[in-house]
């Protein structure tokens, strides 16, 4: 029996030859977003050199951030399929303030002061404040003020909390503690100066339980902790890069591979 192909979505091309090479199944692999189709159960996409014509896929590997992606991600929800990291999680966290306010009812660290303002309002600053908008997740729309914030469009607000910055990521069983740089407030694993640290193992067992509640096999939950020891949640990241460190790409590689050899439940 034919072996249906699975649907690479987002990996950079390294990253989809090595596993092409490292595959026993066919692979159709997409950079951008392809156009899908649900019908029936079955999981159809667009074939990258046949325009109109759909192909079945029994599996998807999503590792990508793209603007207008929500719709495809409520339908890979929709399609009930094997998909990794997780369909409905990734759903659940896409927005960032629909995402913020279902993390913030699971972690154990949420205890950053918050609050929104919608388009054309203003905000006084009590301290140092950060403002965020849209939904990259990926270190955009952000901004600290001091004063007010006038908002342009809906806007989260929170408490701005000196400390280190980390993040928990989680690839399957696999887990590092991920000390994030930056020269300036902001900062990131894109950083060269980022690096492997210790893991708490409090922050450990939080982003465990948030993986588990969103049923997300891979996951980057961003902290901050302050000098006297206080935690808080951030941000957590349905998507994490996996290619930053060699040693996370590897594990997140041979974690597709052991997926996509799984059976699939009828």
């Amino acid at each position: 029996m034919a072996v249906e192909p699975l649907l690479l979505v987002g990996l950079d091309p390294p990253e989809t030859a090595e596993l092409r090479r490292r595959l026993d199944r066919p692979v159709l692999a997409f950079e951008t977003l392809p156009r899908i189709r649900v019908d029936r159960g079955i999981l159809l996409v667009e074939h990258p050199r046949f325009m109109g014509h759909f192909v079945p896929v029994e599996r998807v590997a999503y590792h990508a951030i793209f603007e207008d992606d929500f719709d495809f991600l409520a339908a890979l929800a929709l399609w009930e399929g094997p998909c990794l990291p997780g369909a409905r999680g990734m759903m659940d966290l896409r927005l960032r303030l629909p995402g913020l306010v279902r993390a913030l009812a699971v972690t154990r660290f949420g205890g950053i002061p918050r609050g929104y303002a919608d388009r054309g309002t203003t905000v006084p600053a009590e301290g140092p404040t950060v403002a965020k908008w849209g939904n990259w997740h990926c270190g955009e729309d952000k901004a600290r003020f001091d004063d007010a914030w006038a908002a342009e469009v809906p806007t989260l607000f929170e408490q701005f909390v000196e400390g280190e910055a980390v993040r928990i990521v989680l690839v399957g069983e696999h887990a590092w503690q991920v000390r994030m740089a930056g020269d300036g407030w902001l900062r990131s694993i894109h950083d060269p100066r980022a690096a492997f640290m210790p893991i708490d193992p409090e922050l450990l067992d939080d982003a465990r339980r948030l993986a588990e509640h969103f049923g997300l096999a891979t996951v980057g939950v961003d902290y901050i902790v302050a000098p006297d020891g206080g935690r808080y949640l951030l941000e957590v990241n349905h998507v994490p890069n996996v290619t930053v460190f060699p040693e996370i790409r590897e594990t997140y590689l041979a974690l597709v591979v052991r997926w996509a050899d799984e059976p699939t439940s009828d």
